[in-house]
């Protein structure tokens, strides 16, 4: 199993990126015979050459502001071609965002592979009682260096 990283950009929270992703429009009708209907995706200009990895439970986690704050689960990778008429990657995700452990990451272009040991945890996994901070309020406490 293997996960990728990308930035979010433009994107100033979870929740603008869950609202972003509800206004895509499917970018094909049919993705390698499963509806792609309904399904958050992106495209990229580099096809994954690690796609079988990835595809073998990875998910795709945000830099947010300059820090990890959530992933989805990758469900499709497929050579896709933009409306210029140039190549790309169409990858395709779970509708689920799962916040993580925040962590800090300087800006970078296009994505980068994340070894499993490398991830941050999901905020949940960490929980007893299973409450997770607010956004706002895990971002400031982040700030502070105190989470």
């Amino acid at each position: 199993m293997l996960h990728m990283v990308k930035l979010a950009v433009g994107i100033q929270s979870i929740e603008d990126l869950a609202a972003r992703q509800s206004l895509q429009t499917p970018p094909v009708d049919d993705l390698d015979g499963t509806s792609a209907a309904g399904m958050p995706w992106f495209r990229t200009r580099m096809y994954p050459r690690r796609a079988a990895e990835i595809l073998d439970g990875g998910s795709i986690y945000r830099v947010i502001a300059g820090r990890i704050l959530c992933r989805q689960r990758i469900t499709a990778i497929q050579p896709d071609t933009r409306e210029d008429g140039t190549p790309c990657a169409l990858v395709v995700m779970a509708p689920d965002i799962i916040p993580v452990q925040p962590r800090a990451m300087r800006p970078f272009q296009g994505w980068r592979y994340l070894r499993p040991e490398d991830a941050p945890p999901d905020l949940l996994a960490n929980s007893h009682t299973g409450d997770v901070l607010p956004e706002a309020l895990r971002n400031e406490l982040a700030e502070l260096c105190l989470i």
